[in-house]
């Protein structure tokens, strides 16, 4: 018996302070200031560090006859440089356009109704052994409408696995842990693709222009479609094995119950499905054709383009569902979706002014450039190379998102280091951005500064008032742990095999 309550306090105690860490974290991070003030802040830091450090030189990585320069904006130069480039190094922020152009397409279907009905169908049209698994599932891939899956998939989950005899955290948990924690897979290309892979691109180009010029966003493609039926696998597990024991039987009251797509619905899904087969065709045929090029199908016109076609790759089911379900009744009702859906891009487009400054200022002074030639010398003195390397990225970036939520945001900071860095140790840009992927998703879900983290916390407190944040995150851990550990150690078998990351991606940079 003493042995037993000794353990008991020992339990106490360790989760006393990891409550406490939590609590501490929780602080800090709220105390740093929003994205948009963050990248004005770092634009500064790069003006004042390219004063401090305007004497260092250091050989091109590609050319050891031609030297870098740490260029001082702080000179006459510098400050004609800053006040002459601000609206072009606004508009020429890489991900802007694409973030805006597929935002057009996918905003119309979330306003319309299609993407809650379309997860929908997918959660209620599985037997109910498999209901985990197509709640994560549906998680994983709802990314392809951003943030939809945050606001429709877990009081969904609670909502079914109540109405199973379940207790409602743990399907709330499911979907949670499939929309955050597999936020970088998808078995479709996704806006998420289209904005990392332009900010690897503009990273990778300061080392090799020639090598940046055939980065697409396919390059993640062939790991994160296996990525998606692990995480699905390993989602499902710690559901059933984990956190569902854990939580005992519920012995709350629901009133809420079952609802089925209605057959409007039903109907709207339909036609919209017909209308997706219909756009696909055309894509194909488009990509086979007029598209297609003289050169290789993965440098064609049609894969420059490929931020247009997702956009009406959701455009045009959107809008024909929207038709048949009535929610678009005229010119007037679409015109009104569109605008809405721009107008949730507001704080992004007034993010994208900064952090297109800070991009340009670290491009322009060559700070970039020396932080690689100076972190690659270090890391390939002290030997630490391979497994250790890729490793103590992925910590890195899991600590950054504790901090920072934005997965675009932390990657504009991260990707002119740390890609320039692994390509000096013969690792391409791909399976840099591949690895910030993993590491990125993997600790969204027990981050409070998560956007949706306090919206998450509301749809819990419908079935039990006293959960909080440390309780969400408790729940969330062991998912966090899993995702993490089976995603990287996947990456290694990747990495041992040689397979290729996406269509024409390969593991090592020179390869």
């Amino acid at each position: 018996m003493a042995e037993i309550q000794t353990k008991q306090r020992l339990r106490g105690h360790a989760r006393h302070f990891l409550f406490r860490l939590l609590d501490l974290i929780e602080v800090i991070g709220n105390k740093l200031p929003s994205p948009l003030t963050l990248f004005a802040i770092l634009a500064l830091l790069v003006v004042l560090l390219s004063r401090l450090f305007s004497d260092i030189t250091v050989s091109h990585p590609t050319n050891s006859e031609e030297f870098l320069t740490v260029k001082n904006l702080l000179s006459g130069e510098g400050l004609e440089y800053m006040f002459t480039s601000a609206v072009q190094n606004f508009i020429g922020f890489a991900p802007l356009g694409a973030v805006l152009v597929t935002m057009l397409g996918i905003g119309l279907a979330e306003q319309t109704g299609l993407v809650a009905a379309l997860l929908k169908r997918i959660v209620f049209s599985v037997p109910k052994r498999f209901i985990t698994g197509a709640l994560v599932f549906s998680g994983i891939m709802s990314s392809m409408a951003i943030n939809a899956g945050y606001v429709v998939l877990p009081p969904l989950g609670a909502v079914l696995f109540a109405g199973l005899g379940r207790h409602p955290i743990a399907g709330l948990a499911a979907a949670f842990a499939g929309v955050s924690g597999g936020f970088g897979a998808n078995l479709l290309l996704t806006s998420t693709d289209a904005i990392l892979g332009d900010l690897t691109k503009e990273a990778a180009a300061t080392i090799d222009p020639l090598y940046a010029e055939n980065i697409h966003y396919f390059m993640n493609y062939y790991f994160m479609i296996a990525s998606v039926f692990m995480l699905t696998i390993v989602g499902t597990w710690v559901t059933e094995r984990i956190v569902e024991p854990r939580l005992g039987t519920y012995k709350g009251e629901t009133k809420e119950e079952l609802q089925s797509l209605t057959a409007l619905e039903q109907k709207g899904l339909k036609y919209a499905g017909i209308g997706f087969i219909l756009i696909g065709l055309l894509f194909t045929y488009l990509a086979l054709g007029p598209l297609r090029g003289e050169g290789k199908l993965l440098e064609s016109p049609f894969f420059d383009s490929l931020v247009l076609v997702i956009a009406l790759i959701f455009f045009v089911p959107g809008l024909i569902y929207g038709k048949v379900t009535k929610t678009i009744q005229s010119d007037r009702d679409l015109t009104n979706f569109l605008g809405k859906s721009m107008a949730s891009m507001g704080g992004y487009i007034a993010l994208a002014f900064t952090a297109g400054q800070f991009i340009a200022y670290f491009r322009e002074t060559n700070l970039g450039m020396v932080i690689a030639v100076k972190g690659a010398e270090f890391l390939q003195s002290t030997g630490f190379n391979g497994i250790p390397l890729i490793i103590t990225f992925i910590f890195i970036t899991m600590i950054i998102n504790l901090f920072i939520g934005s997965s675009s945001a932390k990657w504009t900071i991260l990707a002119p280091i740390f890609v320039p860095i692994m390509m000096n140790l013969g690792y391409s840009p791909e399976l840099t951005t591949l690895a910030y992927r993993i590491a990125d998703s993997s600790t969204n879900m027990v981050t409070p500064l998560l956007l949706y983290f306090a919206v998450i916390i509301a749809f819990a407190q419908k079935y039990d008032e006293k959960i909080g944040i440390g309780t969400l995150i408790t729940t969330m851990i062991p998912y966090s742990i899993a995702f993490s550990i089976s995603w990287t150690i996947l990456l290694f078998i990747w990495m041992l095999l040689g397979l290729p990351i996406g269509p024409g991606a390969p593991v090592y940079y020179g390869s």
